[in-house]
């Protein structure tokens, strides 16, 4: 752009500047005004730049900017409006325009101001500029914090958004054709810096603690300074060449000759030595020309190795969408002078800054108070640094904040990010894949320092490494991350250099992870499942389903349905039917609309019980005026108001837009609902090496084989090293039988400079003589040349092709001969008639051909004509056919309830004798609807003990329950609440525990319980103890609680769990102490039986008389009398009376004798005494804390589930544990009675889900 055609106002505020002559600039009055107004132009620039770039033409930033700051920097109003300005000119030109242009004409200013800047860059390395800067900054940052100014931290972070902008600039690669050695532009940069001290500044911001604002600003100036050098040469610059280093380059060198002369003997062997002027005419035999006739080819022979058809055609052009990514890294050698600065930066850099400077940044990042994609920098500093590290001596200290797992974690999240940012923005998705890049390099290099730290000769840090090897070859997200991103490369969006740092990483992974498991004989580790499931999206009615007829007919059904289930809603759909949202912004009386509008959805979706259910909650909520009806409703009008809301033609929020209703509906169609299972498994190696075996993965392995001869040795030896894994270790050499791989194998072995790359054609030959030894045996193996091959294909290829219908879940199509289908077809006239459930799986065992699976049958049955579809013979599932109750099955339901009540198995009674066979959850639900079981816990099954066992007598032989039972006048355990399957592996379990009644009877019964007698001494005890410490408030307020919940269930006969809810801080207090814990449990109160519940809660099953005898007990008068009993039968220690009543507790026949005297006189009461009476028999708490003594009791189950079980509780919180209070024998009961508890910890072990 020329300067005639810069804007007039713009001009002349840029003469208002000043002028330069010679090398003093003159500045104007209006100097500071003008920079005003071109800061103030900059502001409201368009689209295309064009202030800036006139700016750019007439070199305001030479001429004008940096004279003033570098002559008037004692201007301070000046000074900051000129750095202000130069901020703003020299962003980049991606902040400027967002992305790289595609229209040209806006791409032609995006290059435009990318000249600009690069001329900028060339000014600003100059020592007097840097040295103004660095002296301004100095003195900023002199000051203490109370004496800075705003002004003075906005001045600091302009002077470091300057530096970083300047050193951002692309260099110019038409210019700049500079050889290695040579100074670039970048490197006079950096060399100005270095002149002015800035970079002494830089990692003063970086290490002082005061300044930790800065911390992300300085990484950014960081990173750029190293952008072009790489960790190897800093590391060696100023240092003589190593042996190793010689003999490397010496290799390479030979390789190189052996090339030259190895293509000129060929040259020299192609040609005659006698010049001839006529090259010859010859005829191909067997290569085809255009027509019938063979090829004639004009030239010499020696040439005809190159000859192709396609010589002579137009070149193709390849579509833009599938041209490979280019590198974007051009790495060059900077001046040596330059080189040692920068290292020396390193060597102090790591010993003061790294730690602390990167602990910042992570913070910063993870907080997220950093700008979007300033994660990249971390990652590059992070791979550079470590591996300067790692070159220069390695001192584990120096890099310790980011040698850790949650760096691991960091970078794997990073990856797993920018790889998924990667397929939803298409557009950006060549820099997402940069970014990619920069988190694999910085993964690879934490693998790479973890390596050198297992090397150490310092016992802690191989101690380090190996904590950190285990953590990372433990989790599943780090051992999968690499087959992911093999199986996932994409060249189209990936570089090579991408694909090469991904192969070693794998390879380095590989062999860490080999050596790790070398030295273990067994390694657990853990894998993770994700269960998917469709979810089923409810979609809203259309406006055919409300048409008159449709309404009636959708409104027969519900009618139907609600009926069907008495109007009575399970507990789910009740909690869930929420009409109001309490936090919304929304009126109550606009909520009661929509309220409205939700129960007519529910009716035209045809969902009867999710609609009652919130029209009951609507009621609640919205009692005034009957609008959901009365509080006292009948059901019958509930069904009537349902169908006047049904048809009532109710205001509705207008209806999306067509596009974005299919939209959402295709969302809801493919909506997956993800559930994650964890487990543990024993690792093996070779397993693992076998994900690899796979098409999608070899082929990124042979595309960076391609360029071979490009790659460097070290990359030639992992590509080898994983192809030899998978053919010789694995035997999966046929996974390489591909053509293009043959092509590749013969290019090398045919390659002059072959000696150079031994590995590779040794390996080569190998898998060719391999497949000449299977193409003997298999004459289609020249077929399979042409296609990848999975695993199975590769078995197939080998040991020999399958016959339709042979092998194990072949899905081939078998062949029925006309006597099998004759014989088919009979059957299927025999019992097509018959009401068999699944007439499939009768007619299964009555083929002749036993081999038929079900799905061969059904196909068969199809394609005869029999049936007309696979549906009709689609596999019923158990428990989905029934979903409706009839009254007939209800009554039969009730009966079989009645009848089998008492019994010790009342749901798995119901189940054999119930005509329409439904799921253990359905009868439960029905159950329970009806009424006839307050909770599922009275459906569980009650255990007996084997009543025959040898020397037992009567009372020793009732069953732990009975005796319970009737020492406490009927009151049963609580089992746990679980889920289905629980229950039904809970009755499996105890279905085997049935067959081996002796094992479980093996322990005294007496052992199990201590006699009532003791109980409530104990009890009365634990009261006194309690008053003493001043409990007696809560003890008042738990009697209370007892005596008004006895007068609730005498008065209203209704049964339910009362939750226990303390009001006062006090009570609070009280609950949360161990020893009031203590006492809950032995009166009977459930502690909270899961997370959902907060309150202990009594018992349903404990009744009014069971209740106030609690209540008596938590008295004054009974706790003097405890405390009177305690201290007259104290005996002294060592007395006769002492040793008596030792010898009395571990004598069992006592105890035996004291119970059958409890039963004789529970005998001879009368009901109504035993209703009356006052002395309390505790009830223990089997529900809350024997769960886990159950759980250790269920080991044989068929599924084989290992539960966990927090066993960390006190054996004195055990409800099998009694607390003896002041008796001697307390250790020597528990001893006898409670047999501990076993710790177990909980495993599901489930199988890894494999993407292949």
């Amino acid at each position: 752009m020329d300067l005639y055609v810069m804007n007039c106002e713009l001009l002349a505020t840029c003469s208002a500047l000043g002028y330069l002559e010679g090398d003093t600039y003159h500045k104007e009055p209006d100097c500071l005004e003008s920079v005003k107004d071109l800061i103030r132009y900059l502001r409201h620039e368009d689209d295309t730049r064009d202030t800036r770039q006139q700016l750019g033409a007439g070199q305001i930033l030479q001429n004008d900017l940096l004279p003033i700051i570098t002559q008037h920097s004692q201007d301070k109003a000046l000074f900051d409006a000129c750095i202000r300005l130069m901020v703003n000119l020299t962003q980049p030109a991606l902040l400027c325009f967002g992305k790289v242009p595609d229209d040209p004409t806006v791409r032609h200013h995006f290059l435009e101001v990318v000249s600009y800047l690069q001329a900028y860059k060339e000014a600003f390395a100059n020592e007097k500029v840097f040295g103004v800067l660095s002296e301004t900054l100095y003195n900023l940052l002199q000051l203490d914090w109370e004496q800075r100014q705003e002004e003075d931290n906005l001045l600091i972070e302009r002077i470091l958004l300057l530096v970083r902008n300047v050193l951002h600039v692309p260099a110019d690669p038409y210019e700049e054709k500079n050889v290695d050695d040579d100074a670039s532009v970048h490197d006079k940069l950096l060399w100005a810096i270095h002149m002015s001290g800035l970079d002494d500044l830089i990692k003063f911001l970086a290490s002082a603690q005061s300044e930790q604002q800065w911390s992300m600003h300085v990484l950014e100036v960081i990173s750029l300074m190293f952008r072009d050098q790489t960790p190897e040469l800093l590391v060696s610059a100023g240092q003589a060449r190593s042996s190793q280093e010689k003999q490397r380059d010496a290799q390479e060198l030979e390789a190189l000759r052996q090339k030259e002369q190895a293509e000129k003997r060929s040259r020299t062997l192609q040609r005659g030595t006698r010049h001839s002027r006529f090259g010859g005419s010859y005829v191909v035999q067997g290569l085809k020309s255009i027509g019938e006739k063979d090829v004639i080819y004009h030239r010499g022979l020696h040439n005809f190795k190159n000859y192709t058809h396609d010589e002579g055609k137009a070149v193709r052009r390849v579509p833009k969408r599938k041209l490979h990514a280019r590198d974007s890294e051009g790495k060059r050698r900077s001046a040596l002078n330059v080189r040692l600065f920068l290292r020396e930066f390193c060597l102090d850099f790591l010993e003061n800054c790294y730690n602390r400077l990167m602990y910042l940044v992570k913070e910063g990042l993870i907080r997220e108070q950093a700008q979007q994609h300033d994660e990249t920098y971390y990652l590059w500093s992070l791979s550079f640094f470590m591996a300067f590290n790692r070159g220069n001596g390695f001192r584990a200290d120096l890099v310790s904040e980011t040698m850790s797992i949650r760096a691991f974690h960091f970078i794997e999240r990073n990856i797993t990010n920018y790889y998924e940012m990667m397929l939803t923005d298409r557009k950006e998705a060549t820099s997402w894949s940069r970014r990619m890049h920069l988190a694999l390099k910085a993964y690879q290099e934490l693998l790479l320092t973890v390596n050198e730290m297992d090397r150490s000769r310092d016992e802690n840090i191989r101690q380090s490494a190996n904590v950190i090897k285990s953590n990372i070859f433990y989790l599943m997200e780090y051992r999968e991350i690499f087959l992911t991103l093999l199986r996932k490369f994409d060249e189209t969006k990936q570089p090579r250099t991408f694909l090469r740092d991904l192969v070693e990483s794998t390879h380095l992974f590989l062999r860490m992870l080999e050596r790790f498991c070398k030295g273990r004989n067994n390694l657990v580790v853990q894998k993770k499942r994700v269960k998917r499931k469709k979810s089923k999206g409810r979609k809203n009615p259309t406006a055919a389903e409300t048409t008159p007829e449709a309404l009636e007919e959708t409104w027969g059904a519900v009618a139907e349905e609600l009926r069907a289930i008495s109007f009575q809603l399970s507990e789910a759909l009740t909690e869930g039917a929420v009409p109001f949202d309490a936090a919304s912004e929304i009126p109550l009386e606009e909520q009661r609309t929509e309220a409205m509008v939700r129960v007519q959805d529910a009716l035209l979706n045809r969902w009867g019980p999710e609609a009652l259910g919130l029209l009951r909650a609507a009621r609640e909520v919205w009692p005034e005026g009957d609008v959901f009806g009365s509080a006292d409703v009948e059901p019958e009008e509930e069904l009537g108001l349902l169908k006047q809301i049904l048809i009532a033609n109710l205001p509705r929020p207008p209806p999306p837009e067509p596009g974005m209703e299919e939209e959402e509906d295709g969302e809801l169609e493919e909506e997956e609902l993800e559930s994650v299972r964890v487990s543990e498994t024993e690792f093996n190696f070779l397993d693992f090496i076998k994900r690899f075996a796979n098409p999608n993965i070899v082929r990124p392995y042979l595309l960076l084989l391609r360029s071979y001869s490009q790659n460097s040795p070290h990359t030639n030896h992992c590509i080898t090293r994983m192809l030899h894994r998978l053919a010789v270790d694995l035997k999966m050499d046929a996974l390489l039988f591909q053509l293009s791989v043959f092509c590749l194998f013969n290019k090398i072995l045919g390659d002059p400079a072959a000696a150079a790359y031994k590995e590779l054609v040794t390996f080569a030959k190998f898998v060719l003589n391999r497949f000449f030894a299977l193409a003997a045996k298999n004459n289609k193996a020249f077929v399979e040349l042409l296609f990848w091959k999975s695993v199975g294909a590769v078995r197939e290829m080998t040991e020999g092709y399958s016959k339709p219908g042979e092998g194990e879940g072949s899905k081939k199509k078998a062949k029925w001969t006309p006597e099998e289908e004759d014989e088919l077809r009979t059957l299927y006239e025999e019992h097509r008639d018959s009401e068999v459930p699944d007439i499939v799986e009768t007619l299964l065992p009555l083929l002749s051909n036993t081999t038929l699976t079900r799905r061969q049958v059904v196909a068969q049955l199809v394609a005869m004509g029999l049936v007309d579809s696979v549906k009709d013979l689609k596999k019923q599932r158990k428990g989905t056919r029934i979903v409706l109750w009839t009254e007939e099955q209800e009554e039969e339901l009730q009966m079989l309830f009645e009848e089998f009540r008492d019994s010790d198995d009342v749901l798995g009674n119901i189940l054999k004798k119930v005509t329409a066979k439904r799921s253990r959850a359905r009868l439960v639900e029905k159950l329970l609807s009806m009424g006839l079981v307050s909770d599922r816990r009275e459906l569980h099954k009650k255990r007996r003990r084997n009543p025959n066992a040898p020397g037992k007598s009567a009372a020793m032989r009732m069953t732990e329950e009975e005796f319970l039972a009737d020492l406490t006048g009927g009151l049963t355990e609580e089992p746990m609440d679980g889920d289905e399957e629980e229950d039904e592996e809970e009755s499996e379990g105890e279905e085997q525990e049935r067959r081996a009644p002796a094992a479980r009877g093996r322990k005294s019964w007496m052992a199990e319980r201590e006699s009532m007698v003791e109980k409530n001494a104990s009890l009365r005890t634990m009261v006194y103890t309690l008053r003493q410490e001043g409990m007696s408030g809560p003890l008042l307020w738990l009697q209370n609680c007892l005596n008004r919940t006895a007068d609730d269930r005498e008065e209203e006969g209704l049964f339910q769990p009362v939750p226990i809810v303390p009001l006062t801080e006090e009570n609070e207090d009280a609950m949360e102490k161990k020893s009031f814990q203590r006492l809950l449990q032995k009166i009977g109160v459930r502690a909270p039986a899961d997370e959902q519940e907060s309150f202990w809660r009594i018992p349903a099953q404990m009744r009014p008389s069971q209740l106030r005898g609690a209540a008596e007990v938590l008295s004054p008068s009974q706790d003097a009398l405890a405390a009177g009993a305690e201290e007259s039968e104290q005996p002294t220690p060592g007395s006769p009376i002492q040793e008596q009543q030792q010898g009395e507790a571990d004598s069992h026949e006592q105890r035996a004798q004291a119970l059958r005297a409890l039963l004789l006189a529970r005998k001879m009461k009368q009901p109504s005494a035993s209703a009356e009476h006052t002395d309390f028999t505790p009830v223990e708490d089997i529900d809350s804390d024997s769960a886990p003594q159950r759980s250790s009791e269920k080991k044989t189950s068929t599924k084989r589930r290992r539960v966990v079980l927090d066993s960390d509780e006190d054996e004195e919180d055990s409800p099998l544990t009694m607390d003896l209070g002041a008796d001697g024998d307390a250790d020597s009961d528990r001893e006898a009675h409670s047999a501990p508890a076993k710790r177990k910890r909980q495993r599901v072990l489930i199988d890894d889900d494999e993407d292949d």
